[in-house]
């Protein structure tokens, strides 16, 4: 019975996570839709006005409680249900910027968005467990190790790169620049969270962490990762739809992060075959789903794009119209089209002619 309502507990905070993550990100919008309106400097072009107004703050508040209650549901319920459910967060988004901020999300939308879910469920679902860590010791281990190390140095000299060299030139244009600095920064943040969780549980338990030097320099990385994390994410907010910005940095956050963690905890060492295939359909079909949603978000869908089948109740309602316009019967129409007709009286003309 305990297990069973642990197992309940787990639900309802990942849950709750999911609401408040995801109505976050439409507390932050409304406030810099605000300023926008003020004429103050925008987050877009460097401003940082948004640390003056109080619903971007609500919804950085509503973003932290939704990661503690995330954070805490690992604690009461299995992985493989409390990661998926963080997908719901995208769903919640879209639906709010649908009602308060009178976004619109197209049918190629709204399908890369369910792609995009499902791609990250299948995903989690078939990944790997990964290797536990007791001690600041064992994480210190882990730490040093060199393929952690490549990925860490490649984290940085790319998100470099695309603060500096892509992000003047293509970061009012392409949704794509600020998100992936946010996502590669956050694969690192999610490292030093786990690594202070450790010490954390270890300082509980009586031991002097506070003099373990690991324990300190994580929180001063976590709070860094943290700032350039907000900073780049508001200025996505800022430019771009709350409705794609969500969904896709919510796949490539997923994804780095799944991929840091396999390098610095050893995941992918006791795959079986069913899970690797599983692991790939899953990311295939993010990277249709994001296709979906970030090639197509500006068609509109209208009923002309039917398939002609889907059409022909249309086409018989616009033949019924134009005919009583012309008060004729159906019975009367000709046989063949105008052209033909009008070709067929040019050929009776000159066969009189002759």
């Amino acid at each position: 019975a305990g297990g069973r309502s642990g197992f309940y507990v787990g639900l309802g905070l990942a849950l709750a996570s999911s609401a408040f993550i995801g109505g976050s990100f439409i507390l932050k919008k409304k406030g810099l839709l605000r300023l926008c309106r003020r004429g103050r400097a925008r987050a877009g072009q460097g401003g940082h006005a948004y640390l003056q107004e109080w619903l971007w703050w609500a919804g950085l508040l509503c973003m932290g409680v939704g990661e503690a209650a995330n954070f805490a549901a690992y604690a009461f319920a299995p992985a493989t249900l409390v990661t998926p459910l963080g997908a719901l967060s995208v769903l919640v988004s879209a639906v709010l910027s649908s009602t308060f901020l009178h976004e619109q999300l197209n049918v190629h939308g709204k399908i890369g968005c369910i792609l995009s879910i499902l791609g990250s469920t299948v995903m989690v679902i078939h990944a790997p467990q990964e290797e536990e860590v007791s001690s600041l010791e064992s994480m210190a281990e882990k730490l040093k190790d060199p393929g952690f190390i490549v990925f860490a140095v490649c984290v940085l000299v790319s998100s470099l790169l695309l603060i500096f060299v892509a992000g003047p030139r293509y970061g009012q244009s392409n949704v794509l620049v600020y998100v992936l600095v946010c996502s590669a920064i956050g694969s690192l943040s999610v490292s030093c969270v786990k690594g202070l969780g450790i010490a954390l549980k270890e300082l509980f338990s009586g031991k002097p962490v506070l003099k373990e030097p690991l324990g300190w320099v994580l929180l001063v990385c976590l709070v860094i990762c943290i700032s350039i994390q907000i900073n780049y994410l508001n200025k996505a907010l800022d430019i771009f739809n709350t409705s794609v910005v969500t969904p896709i940095y919510y796949v490539l956050f997923t994804t780095a992060v799944m991929m840091c963690s396999a390098i610095l905890f050893k995941e992918w060492q006791h795959m079986v075959l069913d899970n690797i295939i599983g692991t790939i359909s899953g990311f295939l079909t993010i990277v249709s789903g994001i296709f979906l949603l970030h090639a197509f978000r500006d068609m509109p869908f209208t009923p002309d794009l039917l398939p002609l089948f889907l059409q022909q109740g249309r086409t018989d309602l616009h033949a019924s119209w134009r005919s009583a316009d012309r008060h004729q019967s159906c019975q009367h129409q000709p046989l063949l089209p105008s052209e033909d007709k009008g070709s067929h009286s040019t050929e009776e003309e000159e066969a009189e002619s002759v």
